[in-house]
């Protein structure tokens, strides 16, 4: 069906190249499409082309968002540099009399020479001593947290393999668990018992804030997966029957999935700031040497999110190119100045 509407615009466009003076017939017509005749069929060609270009897309679209649903790749963590810094940190020396003796305490540690150096600011002072390594006292806070290479999706949190050699160990004998389930219900974490009371209910209600973006996270890309499903089975049917409401409702359903998947992407992309910006920084911030972002699957879900409003577009434009149901009326013949 598809080919013939291809040949079918093919030879319109070429019957409109070609202009007769006589007002003879196109010889690269091979069908009787003149006038009326190959406008509607052309119309009836290019409708079909976009429904069938629309429900591709939205087929692709649902492909891409189920393989973000199903794995676990939405976010990523690289803690191989901080282990290895607190390794090292770790191993110096503690012998009887040995002092231990950082060397940005020294004082005849330079700055870095820039090429200006009688135009220097505070701003580039503060950039120069970034690179310095923190004080001691910093080292031991942020090395007493454990911090590990994992991979976070909708439904559990893995460690990333061939990361860490002893996190490959300790689950290969069975001591830890590859996965851990992530909850979407509410379960209060262990805290310390030294903690104020004021910074102790604060905690409390981060921790509901985040089960609420994760609960609207999951919930509206289910949704979504749900009507662009349901607006793909109506497309094929309108599409199959050449009913043009049909296609407009598979196209409304396309977008309206499409908003149901900005929103828990959305969410999503909150959620994760907020865990990264939650209070006190000691106990949930993450060190500046661990890389960390969002990985494949995520791109997979914006990449359905593009397709499925593509697909809406296209759905909803091809009803509009379908010809009216206008009954021919057939006027009476005035004779002799009568009707």
């Amino acid at each position: 069906m598809c080919l013939a509407d291809f040949y079918i615009l093919l030879n319109f466009f070429a019957s409109h190249q070609y202009r007769p003076e006589s007002g003879a017939r196109s010889p690269a017509v091979p069908w009787n499409y003149h006038g009326a005749e190959a406008r509607h069929a052309w119309n009836m060609a290019a409708m079909r082309t976009l429904t069938v270009a629309g429900l591709f897309l939205a087929f692709c679209a649902l492909g891409l968002i189920a393989v973000a649903i199903s794995t676990d790749n939405w976010y990523e963590t690289d803690a191989r540099r901080h282990r290895e810094r607190c390794k090292n940190y770790s191993n110096k020396r503690n012998d009887p009399g040995y002092i231990y003796i950082s060397n940005n305490n020294l004082p005849l540690r330079m700055l870095p020479k820039e090429i200006n150096a009688e135009k220097r600011s505070g701003e580039v002072l503060l950039r120069a001593k970034r690179h310095f390594s923190p004080p001691a006292a910093a080292m031991e806070s942020l090395c007493s947290r454990q911090f590990n290479s994992t991979i976070t999706g909708l439904w559990k949190k893995c460690h990333r393999g061939g990361f860490d050699l002893e996190i490959e160990d300790l689950i290969f004998k069975g001591l830890v668990p590859r996965c851990t389930p992530i909850k979407y219900y509410y379960s209060s974490s262990a805290l310390p018992r030294n903690l104020p009371i004021n910074l102790t209910k604060t905690i409390r209600q981060d921790e509901w804030h985040a089960l609420h973006l994760q609960r609207m996270t999951a919930s509206f890309v289910g949704m979504a997966i749900s009507i662009i499903l349901f607006g793909w089975i109506i497309g094929v049917l309108g599409c199959c029957r050449e009913h043009d409401l049909m296609q407009y409702v598979a196209g409304l359903l396309f977008l309206m999935g499409g908003t149901c998947c900005i929103i828990s992407l959305c969410t999503c992309v909150a959620g994760i700031n907020f865990e990264l910006s939650r209070y006190p920084r000691y106990m949930f911030g993450i060190p500046e040497d661990i890389s960390h972002g969002y990985g494949w699957s995520m791109f997979c879900a914006w990449g359905g999110l593009g397709l499925t409003l593509l697909a809406g577009f296209l759905c909803t434009l091809a009803p509009s190119l379908y010809p009216p149901h206008t009954p021919v009326v057939h006027k009476p013949r005035q004779e002799n100045g009568c009707v």
